[in-house]
Order: C-alpha cells, then structure tokens, then sequence
C-alpha cells in the first residue's frame, strides 16, 4: 500500500510517504485496529483514484476541444480565404496539438483582420451606394441609415470591384441630376426675373432644400423634384409666351392710337420698353420686369384713357380721313363728291348705328385702295399732262403765227421767235403723244374694267374730241393757206397788169423800204431787227418810234422781259 505511482515526482513521493508516517503515527497513538487502518488506506487509495480519473477524463475532454477547435479553425480559415477569393492554400502539418495550434492561429487572425477590412470596406461602398439610390428615390433627407447587411459569402475582390463601378456609376448619374437641378432653377431664375416672380418662394414651393442652401443641407436630386422643376419651367414659359403675347397686342394698339391721334413723341417714349417687344421673340425677352404684371397693367391702363380720348377725338379723325382722300383723289383729277361724303359720314356718326373704329378703319382701306388707284394713274396723268402743254403750245402758235407783227422790233421778240421754234418742234409730236395716250387709256380700262375720267369726263371721249377738232383746224388752216395763195396769185396779176401805179401808191404807215415790210413773210425768215431795217444800230434807234407807229391794233401783247427792253 505503500508503493508509489511510477508518475509521481520525487518530491512529491516524499511528501506523500511523509503524510502516511504522520498518518500511522497519529493511528498507533489513537490505537486503531489493523482492520480498521486498512479500511482506511483502502478508502484513500479509491480517493486518489478517483482522483486520478477525473483528471484523464479532463485531460482527454481537453484534447477533444483542441482537436475540435483546429477543425473549425481549419474550417473557418478555408471559408475565409474562399470568401476572400484568395488562392491560398493551408495544412496545420503535423506535430502535437499545441504545435498544430501555433502553426494555424496567426495565419487565422491575418485573416480575420483581412476578411474584417473587406466586410468594412463593402460596408462603406454599400452605404454610400444605398444613400445615393435613397436620394435619387427622394427619402435621402428624411431617413437615417444603418450599416447596410454583407454577405460575407462573398467578400472577393471582383465582387468589390462591381460595387465600386455601381458606385462610380451612381456617382456620376448625382453629378448629372445635380448639374441638371442647377440649370433648372438657373432657368426658372431667368425666366421668374423677367416677370419679377418670387424666385425662392418658387423654389420652396417644389422643395424645401432648393430654396435654402444656409443650413448646408443637400439639393433634392429625386426624380420627382426634377419633374417638379420641369413643369414649373414649362408652365413659366408658357407664362411668359402669355404675357409677351399679351404685352405685344397692347403694344400694337399702342402704336394705332398713337397714330390716330398724333400723339406727341415725350408721351410715346414713355412706354417704349413695351414697344420695343413688338417684333420680339420669345427667346429674345430677357431684360429684368419687362413681362411684370405691372407693366402689363400699365399698359392696359394707357390703352384704355387712349380708347377714351379716342372717342371724343373719333370725329375729328373720320373727317381728317375723308379730307386726306379728296385730296388724293383730287391729286389725281378723278371726281369725289365731298359735300355728299360728308354729309353721309355726319348721319353715320349721329346716328351711333357704327362703331366708330370700324368706320376708320373703312376709310383707311378707302385711302390704301384710292392710292393704289392713284398711283395706277399716275403714268397717265403724267402723259395728259403732256398732252395738255402740247396743246396750250400749239394755241399758242396758232395766235403767234396769226399776227402779222410778230417780227416787229418789240421787246421780247426774240423770245417769243425761241418759243414759236421750241413749239413747232412739240406740236410735232403732238400726233405720237395722243397715239401712245390713247393705247395706255385703253390698256388700263381693260385691265381695270372702268372708264378711265378725267374731270369727271371719259378721257377717251376727250382725246377723240381733241383729235377731231385738231383735225378741223388743220382743214381751216390748209383752206386759209389756198385762200391766201389764190389772193397773193391775184394780186401778182394786178401788179403786172396796172404797173407803175401798184408802185407809186403805198398804203398808209408804210416804209418805202423794202427790208421795212410788216407782216408775215413768205420765206419765214428769223431776222434780227438790224437785218430787216438794214439800218446800223443809231439809225434802228431813230426809226423806233416810226416803227413802233405803224404797229396795228390787232397785235397780240406779248410777255415782255424788261432786260429785252433795256438792251433794245
């Protein structure tokens, strides 16, 4: 019983022994029995066997959960490398638990701090993916966000590398929707301030963050905010296209009051910002207010006191109308019946059955029409007028060349032989130019399909009343010319047949001299009056007074230029 376990250490066994001395003495003082004694020590040799035996079954529990934990170890580090994508592989190798345990855990706690690294590095992607997609859905400003979940799975770089190019991605689809919320209220900007709208209670209106950036909180980028500005900068610019149709018909009219009413040019230039919009486009409307419900009632207002003193001006503005069309028709000798016209325009007016602008506007379609008639005639007039000096000239010739004195040495003859010269040469044409007046007549009462009047009369009918009455005076003239041949025939016959006497009797008032002959001659030579007296220029002045003596009453008084009379 005494024996020791081949185990136990040399210290140990002393100490042991010792106990069981001590043991033995205190049983022989106490006197137990040898039965007793061995009773005893067989107890305790079933103690420490007890003992024993906890400690195996410790020690072998003990092996059993090294061996389970470098399983799951080796487990856990395959499934972190397979997360991981890595291509590494690991073996614990061989040797006691211990050495196995100390071969695994580093190479485990690298990666686990890896795998944690990219669980934290797919955490950050992830949230800035989910906050970016939440402001894009519109709930980016109103929800706090938890770590977003992993799968830990699938931690590989590839998987990463999806994520961050989602991200990238999304990233650059904020910076599109941001540039585009910027050029919208750039937009809505320019167009609030050319109406002089509220630009920030716009803004606040289609989001809070747009309209106040002093709290640094982030613009709305959702896709409901971008539809929202879209349709607030439709309905802006079909605001404006509104207005700006609206401030131009105001212009317009405007102008026609203005122009009816002769309206001084300080109290036009007054609204010249609404006027210069007249021809404007859409595009082209960007100076600040110009569109201003202001300005827009401004102008109405203006229409209105316009139209007001219009109505009592109306009247007076119907018969400056009607002045301005007898005038254009009397430029173009054409007949108007002005008495009547206006009595008929004072009984439409008191009557009040028309409305004034509309009986206006009548007679400025009247003068548009009367002068696009009257410029219609103007060639022909032109031509009349032509005709008319023609005619005049030819009158005139035919007194001038009827008096027998028309070569006498009075001031202005010679202007008046220049005129008879430049005269025949017009009368000349005189066939031509009625023939071409003719063919035009004719040519604008076919087009047109009226009566071309002259003062009130067919032109046709004047022209061929002209033309006959032309002819009739060359028939007297041509019979005046036989007659007067047949007498001077005569009274060659006379002269030869009584002789001397024809000679010696002279008829009273005239000269003996033959170059001294008053009348027409027959050759139609223009001499000067030297020429036809033969005289030199001190005798010319001596027989003037003679000459002018024997003038007879039936001349015909001419225009006499006073620097003719000085030099004569």
């Amino acid at each position: 019983m005494t024996a020791m376990s081949p185990s136990l250490s040399p210290s140990r066994t002393t100490t042991c022994a010792s106990l069981l001395r001590q043991l033995q003495m205190i049983w022989d003082e106490i006197g137990e029995s040898d039965n007793d004694r061995d009773s005893m020590l067989l107890q305790l040799e079933q103690e420490c066997l007890d003992i024993y035996q906890r400690k195996v079954e410790e020690t072998r529990k003990h092996k059993a959960d090294i061996n389970q934990w470098l399983a799951e170890a080796e487990t856990e580090l395959t499934n972190i490398v397979s997360s991981l994508g890595e291509c590494t592989s690991f073996s614990r190798g061989k040797g006691t638990l211990k050495q196995q345990i100390a071969a695994i855990r580093p190479v485990l706690e690298d990666f686990r701090l890896k795998k944690d690294d990219r669980i934290k590095e797919f955490s950050k992607i992830k949230s800035q993916i989910s906050h970016i997609c939440a402001e894009i859905a519109g709930c980016g400003q109103s929800k706090s966000f938890t770590d977003p979940d992993v799968n830990q799975c699938d931690l590989t770089v590839k998987k990463l590398g999806e994520l961050k190019s989602h991200l990238q991605e999304l990233q650059n689809e904020k910076i599109l929707r941001q540039q585009k919320v910027k050029s919208n209220i750039s937009t809505i900007n320019e167009l609030s301030m050319v109406m002089s709208i509220d630009f920030w209670k716009t803004l606040n209106e289609i989001h809070p963050s747009l309209g106040d950036s002093s709290k640094g909180t982030l613009q709305s980028i959702s896709n409901d905010t971008l539809a929202r500005l879209t349709g607030v900068i439709h309905s802006l610019k079909r605001e404006k296209q509104q207005r700006q149709q609206k401030i131009q018909g105001l212009a317009k009219l405007l102008v026609e009051l203005w122009d009816l009413m002769e309206a001084p040019l300080e109290e036009q230039k007054a609204f010249s910002h609404v006027t210069r919009l007249i021809s404007a486009s859409v595009d082209e409307v960007s100076t600040q207010g110009c569109l201003s419900l202001d300005v827009i009632e401004q102008a109405e207002v203006e229409v209105q006191r316009l139209n007001v003193l219009k109505a009592s001006k109306m009247k007076d503005l119907v018969f400056k109308r009607q002045s301005e069309l007898e005038e254009i028709y009397r430029g173009v000798h054409m007949d108007v019946d002005s008495e009547a016209a206006r009595q008929i325009l004072t009984s439409l007016i008191e009557s009040g059955d028309i409305d004034l602008s509309d009986l206006l506007q009548s007679m400025d379609d009247q003068i548009r029409k009367a002068r696009e008639q009257a410029l219609s005639r103007r060639d022909i007039l032109d031509r009349v007028e032509k005709w008319k000096f023609a005619a005049e000239e030819e009158k005139w010739l035919d007194e001038y060349e009827r008096d027998e004195n028309r070569y006498s040495a009075v001031r202005g003859a010679h202007k008046n032989l220049k005129r008879a010269e430049k005269a025949r040469n017009l009368v000349s044409k005189i066939p031509s130019i009625v023939e071409n007046l003719n063919a035009k007549v004719k040519g604008w009462e076919m087009e047109k399909g009226i009566p071309f009047l002259y003062e009130k009369v067919p032109l046709l009918h004047s022209l061929d009343e002209y033309i006959a009455q032309r002819q009739l005076r060359e028939e007297e003239k041509r019979k005046s010319r036989e007659q007067k041949r047949l007498l001077e025939q005569q009274a060659v016959e006379q002269e030869a047949h009584f002789g001397s006497r024809s000679a010696t009797k002279k008829p009273l008032g005239q000269s003996t001299n033959a170059n001294n002959i008053v009348g027409t001659p027959t050759g139609r030579r223009m001499l000067t009056p030297s020429a036809r007296y033969g005289t030199s220029g001190g005798k010319e002045r001596k027989e003037s007074g003679r000459v002018n003596s024997i003038i007879p009453v039936n001349y015909v008084a001419l225009p006499k230029d006073d620097s003719v009379s000085r030099e004569s």
